[in-house]
């Protein structure tokens, strides 16, 4: 009797030590834990997409999880594996059978893609549906990307060892591909890295002026609003180049693409080149030209969970130059006024996902602007 009573002993210990370990994974320090010494970053992060990243922040994912039917089901919040990584239910969330969603009352489905989690990532395992972070369990020993070791009073830091945080892969756990059950790899970045030297975070989190920590002192940072589609475009002009040539038909206009994704990765955004010839006093705007990737079934636009092919994809690509035509004749002195930007949701679409009257949903963001004279 006591064999069997030290057995089963045994087998709980095991498993409260097992269930421990999982616990602890999902177990982050609050993103307010970083702000008292991490002023500008958090500052800056506190704007970004990454801490808005949750149904309740963003009114365009909330508008696309609302069609979904495992929300309408209440079932798994599936997107919670990229969009609320942080929270203490995860496991739930994501397990078949389990029901688990995200709310506004529970802080950890509301801490986005918290600072603690992506500096926690430790590794990234690759698969065909969409890849996965692993975390560490060490629950205060962060992955930093600074050669120079910088000790802190509050947490460990690993500067060396971590090749993802190192070569910017660390984010290409959620950023690189999310594939459908038909296969269709409805979000892919497409990474194709002929650029020298770049990465996600050479291009997506720049050096800008401001120090790493109130406690250790540096010139510099490394800018954690993460500038994308919605915010920061400035940081990210300099990697499309706008060129106009005149001819004698009319004019060209050439988008030189220099990233290493698409110019826009989303299959609800819409890109839009907006052109227009000043003579004098007289403005005349010519034919917009719109960029995008269109998901689908059966020849008609559809919802991500349900689109099994592409059914249009004219998207400005990976390092790609493109030339567009017009057949209107520049006299001396005309200028030439172009406008590269983007739609977040293709005005198309607005009204099935009840986005009309949402401002971000709606607005017109440009990207670059520049004026040519002749």
């Amino acid at each position: 009797m006591k064999k069997v009573m030290f057995l089963i002993a045994s087998l709980l210990t095991v498993f409260s030590v097992s269930t421990m370990a999982n616990d602890d994974v999902h177990k982050f320090a609050s993103n307010e834990d970083c702000k008292a010494c991490h002023t500008q970053i958090y500052e800056e992060f506190s704007g970004s997409m990454h801490v808005h990243s949750t149904p309740q922040k963003d009114p365009i994912h909330k508008a696309v999880w609302d069609k979904h039917p495992a929300k309408n089901k209440k079932e798994q919040y599936g997107c919670g594996k990229c969009h609320t990584p942080a929270a203490d239910n995860l496991d739930k969330m994501l397990n078949k059978g389990e029901k688990a969603m995200p709310v506004m009352s529970n802080k950890t489905h509301q801490e986005g893609i918290s600072c603690a989690y992506c500096h926690r990532i430790e590794a990234i395992e690759l698969h065909k549906k969409s890849n996965t972070n692993i975390i560490s369990k060490k629950e205060k020993n962060y992955f930093g990307t600074k050669k120079k070791h910088i000790n802190s009073p509050f947490h460990g830091i690993v500067t060396d060892g971590n090749e993802h945080m190192q070569n910017g892969n660390v984010c290409i756990g959620c950023h690189s591909h999310k594939k459908n059950k038909y296969g269709l790899n409805v979000c892919s970045t497409n990474i194709d890295n002929t650029l020298d030297k770049a990465n996600c975070v050479s291009c997506h989190m720049p050096k800008v002026d401001g120090s790493v920590s109130n406690l250790n002192k540096t010139d510099k940072h490394t800018f954690h609003g993460f500038p994308g589609a919605h915010s920061n475009l400035d940081m990210l002009e300099k990697y499309v180049d706008i060129k106009v040539k005149k001819d004698s038909k009319g004019f060209k206009v050439n988008l030189q693409n220099h990233s290493s994704h698409s110019l826009l990765l989303h299959p609800l955004r819409l890109a839009v080149l907006k052109v227009s010839v000043i003579s004098g006093e007289k403005t005349t705007k010519l034919k917009d030209e719109t960029f995008a990737r269109v998901i689908g079934k059966d020849g008609k636009p559809a919802m991500p969970w349900v689109a099994d092919k592409t059914l249009r994809d004219n998207m400005l690509q990976a390092n790609e130059n493109r030339t567009l035509k017009y057949d209107h004749k520049l006299k001396k002195g005309d200028r030439v006024d172009v406008t590269l930007g983007w739609f977040l949701v293709n005005p198309k679409v607005l009204k099935p996902l009840k986005l009309k009257d949402v401002e971000v949903a709606t607005k017109f963001n440009i990207f670059k602007k520049e004026s040519f004279n002749f």
